[in-house]
Formats: structure tokens, sequence, C-alpha cells
């Protein structure tokens, strides 16, 4: 299947993440027919892309700041059928894109994901739910363990057939990560409005198309932690707005009602088992839980609070 990788990079502290990512890429055991950078506005960057990284692709992203705009660069300049996406600190086994390819005989298949196995640098904090990976962009307790259809895919793990893109467009921007920012939940919505469009299309996720992605340090933080979980819950908050709160939160009740509160026991009888860490995974998980949620709440009220705004100074200025 002939198929364009994009790989998206912001900041030279990657430097090296990036080139194992591109060197995993060109030794798939099915390369891609073409590999593209895209650097989002960082122009020095690039200019050592395009210096040093040889076989490839090296663009600027040519939208806003962040990974939406990136990744629709990549889309935008990509020429093959089939567009793969993979992190920039992130390493690809080598039958991953042979994996995550071989679905698309099916044309129900929109698109196809595979798992995203993390890659400590240091010691794995105990106290780091599983059932919470993805808070760090990790396969997580909960996900399928075998071939199954899911509402949306890692969007740095996965393959897309560029005419969804056509049809449907690319991803949302003011979602998406930009730089440090703690926002997500890009590829929920494209993936989302993407099967509300081909009705009859549907996503897979392959956790045998596996990729490493490197977990520094800082992200192990009780910090990191709740900033992420309130920047995801604000991140559903708007795709709720744009594809419907149905849709938005389907995978997401489910992970609340059944994987959670499992996760929670578990946690208390890990440390009746020894495990004196135990207890402090369930506490993790009430509190991802609580903030997660405070995020969501955050972001619906302050889009009601400037759409009442608005409405009210446009009255004012029809009245004047």
């Amino acid at each position: 299947m002939p198929v364009s990788i994009v790989v998206c990079a912001y900041t030279e502290e990657r430097w090296n993440d990036l080139v194992a990512a591109v060197e995993s890429l060109k030794s798939q055991t099915e390369p891609a027919q073409e590999i593209v950078i895209v650097v989002d506005h960082n122009v020095i960057l690039l200019e050592r892309v395009q210096r040093l990284i040889h076989g490839v692709v090296a663009v600027e992203n040519r939208f806003s700041q962040g990974l939406s705009g990136a990744r629709n660069t990549g889309i935008a300049t990509a020429t093959q059928p089939i567009i793969a996406f993979l992190d920039d600190d992130a390493v690809a086994e080598p039958e991953w894109l042979q994996r995550l390819c071989r679905h698309f005989d099916n044309p129900r298949i929109l698109g196809v994901g595979g798992a995203v196995i993390p890659r400590w640098v240091g010691e794995q904090p105990r106290w780091f739910p599983e059932e919470f990976y993805w808070v760090v962009g990790c396969s997580y307790r909960g996900l399928p363990t075998t071939l199954a259809e899911v509402r949306n895919p890692f969007g740095g793990c996965m393959c897309v057939r560029r005419r969804i893109f056509d049809e449907v467009g690319g991803f949302q921007s003011g979602i998406g990560r930009v730089g440090g920012v703690l926002l997500g939940c890009e590829e929920t919505e494209f993936a989302i409005r993407a099967r509300q469009h081909f009705t009859d299309g549907i996503f897979l996720y392959d956790p045998s198309a596996r990729i490493h992605h490197r977990i520094p340090m800082n992200r192990g933080s009780w910090r990191f932690f709740r900033s992420r979980c309130f920047g995801e819950g604000l991140s559903k908050a708007i795709v709720s707005r744009t594809v419907g709160a149905r849709d938005a939160l389907a995978s997401e009740k489910s992970h609340v009602m059944r994987v959670l509160p499992s996760g929670f026991i578990r946690g208390f009888t890990d440390f009746v088992s020894g495990d004196w860490i135990g207890p402090l995974r369930s506490v993790a998980i009430g509190s991802g839980l609580a903030v997660t949620a405070t995020g969501y709440l955050r972001g619906t009220i302050n889009h009601k609070f400037q759409t009442v705004r608005r409405s009210a100074h446009m009255a004012r200025g029809q009245e004047s």
C-alpha cells in the first residue's frame, strides 16, 4: 500500500529522538514511499533537518502553530493515498507499518491505529496507574488486547486514508498540543467527524503494531499528571461542542464505569498482597478522574459564559 509518513517536530531538544524516529521508519519491513517531517515554526530546526536528515521531505508548518496545524501541513504535502503519523519522540517496531496497512484491503476501514508502549527515562513511577497511561500518550489499561473496532486511534501512531481528509477536512486547530500547552483530543474530534460522515466506516486498533514512546522524567510527576488531566477535560469540552457530547464522551463513560472502579479496587488489593504503593495508585485514579471532570466543567462553563457575553454584546449593538 503506497504510504506517506508524517512526523511533526517543534523543538531541538528532541533532536536525538527525531533522528531515532526517522531511522526506525527507514528500517520498516515494508518502508513507506516518503517520509515528511513538518517543523512547527522553528527555522533553526528546519534548517538542521534539511541539512542532516537525508531521504526525507522537510517542510515548515504553513498553518497556525501547534500539532494540528503541523499535521495538516503534512497531509497537504504528502503524495500517497495512505497517510501515517508517528510522534517525533517515538520509535516504531520494524513491522509497525506493515501491520497497520494490511487492514486497508477492507474498504470500510477509515484508519488503523497501533499500540503505544511507554519507554520511561529513568525509573517508572510506581504510583502512576496504567488506567491513566493516556496522560503520557500511551496505550492504557482498558483498551482491547486484540484487533478491535475503536472510536479513534492514537494520533501519533496511526494510518488514515487520504480521501478521508479530502472529504471531512483535517485536524481542528485550537484543540491539539501547542508547545507545552497540555491540550489534546484533535484525533478524537477528527475520527468522530469522519465516522459521522462515513456512516459505514470504522477505525481499528491493532495492538500488534507497536511503537515505543519516550517518556521523560518530568511527565512522571504529580504536577504533570494533574495538569494533563485538567487539559484533557478542557479538550473534551471543546470536542463535545464540535461533534456532540454523546459521541465525544462515549468511550470515556465506559472507561469511567468499568475500568476505573476495577483499578481503584486493585490498588488496595495489591496493598494486601504486599505492595504498599497500591493505595497511591487508587488515590491517583480518583484524583485524576476528579481533575479531568473539573477541566470539562470549566471548559463547558467558560463557553456558555462567552456565548452569553457575545449575545449581550450583539443585542446592545442592535439597540444602538
